[in-house]
């Protein structure tokens, strides 16, 4: 209690500087410093909320300065420590009202915003990404998707930045069981990777991370149409195109998917014909086969697969 009345009494001492007084002008460039260096003092204690806090009036005190990588530098210190705050109290199981957490929440909001109004998408973004992962992190993968879809907005010119983005966001829309949304969002993937990918010259073959990232996705994307079984009258003509390519009747060994390995495309349009023929046996023999090839979400989708067609449920609908 000793160190809570100090602490109170220096930030009243420092906060009265700031006071207008006839005939004498503030020293706010003073003040921001004193509250900067009661905010290391408090975090060397271990008083994170309180930390945070003298953050956010140094905040106040760099944007009168008219000082924007200031005022978003303190501003996301302030954000950092009232989320470190919010972890210890879950670690510590203690009763709240996610105050910490929503605290964090806004001033992470408005750094964001001092950094787009400073024409830097590049650390707005990254700022999205740092939310969106302690959100998803804390078992809050839905609160998570808008931050990395703002995350994925803003990397407009650096693609493959973006591609990450959206991948975590497909990830949370699984963790939601949004199946529909994930299947939407690797087929933009997808498409975004055959658009403005690199690519071989003279042909639409993607390479280097975006060809992973197509292989991904073209993966992730027949196993959550398994998952899903769209009646064909509501099937969009891209996920037609997609299922066509895996229907024996229009095999073609010259027009194989380029982006998988042949051992892979022939496994996975076994699995399509299993499921359209709903051979439940067939399908838990795939599963195995196909295993070390896909990824842990891959994997928890095929698991998904087999377990609907075992035991029907109409969840993934």
């Amino acid at each position: 209690m000793a160190a809570e009345g100090d602490f109170l009494a220096r930030y009243r001492a420092v906060s009265n500087k700031l006071k207008k007084r006839f005939l004498r002008k503030p020293n706010v460039a003073e003040a921001s410093e004193q509250f900067g260096q009661l905010a290391k003092e408090l975090k060397q204690q271990d008083c994170l909320q309180y930390a945070a806090f003298c953050n956010l009036a140094m905040a106040r005190c760099e944007q009168t300065l008219f000082n924007a990588p200031g005022e978003a530098l303190a501003l996301t210190d302030a954000a950092r420590l009232f989320l470190s705050s919010e972890k210890e109290n879950r670690a510590l199981q203690a009763p709240g009202f996610d105050e910490h957490l929503q605290a964090a929440l806004n001033c992470y909001s408005f750094a964001i915003k001092v950094y787009i109004e400073m024409n830097q998408p590049v650390m707005a973004a990254s700022l999205c990404l740092e939310l969106g992962n302690a959100l998803k992190e804390m078992n809050r993968p839905g609160e998570a998707i808008v931050h990395y879809q703002r995350a994925a907005e803003l990397q407009t010119q650096t693609p493959i930045e973006a591609l990450l983005s959206m991948g975590e966001m497909a990830t949370c829309k699984i963790f939601t069981r949004d199946y529909d949304g994930a299947l939407s969002v690797f087929t933009e993937m997808q498409l975004m990777c055959q658009e403005r990918g690199l690519q071989l010259p003279g042909t639409s073959t993607p390479v280097g991370a975006f060809l992973d990232i197509v292989a991904k996705c073209e993966i992730s994307r027949v196993l959550l149409l398994m998952l899903l079984e769209p009646p064909p009258q509501k099937l969009l003509p891209e996920h037609a195109q997609t299922l066509e390519r895996y229907a024996w009747e229009s095999f073609d060994p010259h027009s194989q998917v380029t982006f998988l390995p042949e051992n892979v495309f022939l496994l996975l349009q076994s699995v399509v014909m299993a499921c359209q023929e709903k051979d439940t046996e067939s399908l838990k023999s795939l599963q195995t086969e196909l295993w070390p090839f896909l990824t842990a979400e891959q994997n928890h989708l095929l698991h998904l697969v087999v377990q609907e067609r075992i035991t029907p449920s109409g969840q993934g609908i």
